[in-house]
């Protein structure tokens, strides 16, 4: 048992840290996938709101770059990328495994529902074209919580 202790650390934190990516990924892959299917009827109809119905696909993308940006951070730490990464603790691999959880499971969940904000706002768009930008504005509004999500992440990882 004392083994998997000793050397259990460095998987523990790249688990962590690709858990950040993959999540974070994951729920903007399903984000993107609700705007991008609300957007296509639009554009469908009146092909000339691509350009508005793509910005309001893009939104809820960031929450996949969130998470990566967690993840080579973390790896950075870990000394992966300079080849230090030796042995790493049982407690430091648990305290990387924990400062890439905020961005993982805050990335899923607001990459999924601003994804939904911004089918409601393509609706939006379609039904009044002059007031898309206010469809913008509250996805927006999600995205202050990934970012909240990101930076809980990034603290805990410089205070390692």
């Amino acid at each position: 048992m004392e083994f998997l202790f000793a050397h259990s650390g460095l998987a523990i934190g790249l688990l962590g840290a690709g858990l950040a990516a993959c999540l974070a990924g994951a729920g903007s892959g399903i984000g993107t996938g609700y705007a991008g299917q609300a957007g296509a009827g639009l554009v469908t109809e009146d092909p000339s709101k691509f350009g508005k119905v793509m910005i309001l696909q893009v939104i809820p993308g960031t929450q996949g770059l969130y998470g990566l940006v967690v993840f080579f951070v973390a790896i950075m730490n870990m000394g992966l990328l300079d080849g230090s990464a030796a042995n790493l603790s049982f407690v430091e691999g648990c305290r990387y495994f924990a400062a890439c959880m905020p961005i993982g499971i805050g990335g899923l969940v607001t990459a999924k529902y601003q994804g939904k904000v911004a089918a409601a706002s393509v609706n939006l768009l379609a039904k009044n074209p002059d007031h898309w930008s206010k469809g913008m504005i509250l996805c927006i509004t999600v995205e202050f919580y990934a970012i909240l999500s990101l930076l809980a992440s990034m603290m805990m990882l410089l205070f390692i």
